[in-house]
């Protein structure tokens, strides 16, 4: 069992920067590919960014050239560096972490930007 643990989130003006992190423990050998989600007010919960266990990385076109997905070296950290806000990416944010017979999913934390 994996458990996923989001922080970061908060409330941002337009065009500032957020730096969400995830924090897995329990059986984090488990872990092949880590992602971010988000889910936006009205919408279905959509791909934000991806990292493979090899170090590739995959963004949304949404998220291309403003974010950037990162895992330590360990695997037991995940971040998302969010950078020129805007209020579109309001949505509360979550981490899951994919094994190769289960996905696992954080709780989840808000990202609001507003002025």
């Amino acid at each position: 069992q994996v458990l996923l643990v989001e922080s970061g989130g908060g409330l941002v003006q337009p065009g500032g920067s957020l730096r969400l992190s995830c924090a897995a423990s329990g059986s984090t050998i488990e872990i092949i590919n880590m992602a971010w989600y988000r889910q936006r007010p009205g919408n279905k919960r959509e791909s934000v960014a991806t990292i493979l266990s090899g170090g590739a990385t995959y963004y949304a076109d949404s998220a291309k050239g403003r974010f950037t997905i990162s895992r330590d070296v360990a695997g037991d950290m995940l971040y998302l560096q969010m950078n020129s806000l805007n209020p579109e990416d309001t949505a509360v944010y979550y981490c899951q972490g994919r094994a190769r017979v289960k996905t696992y999913w954080g709780q989840g934390t808000q990202v609001t930007v507003s002025s």
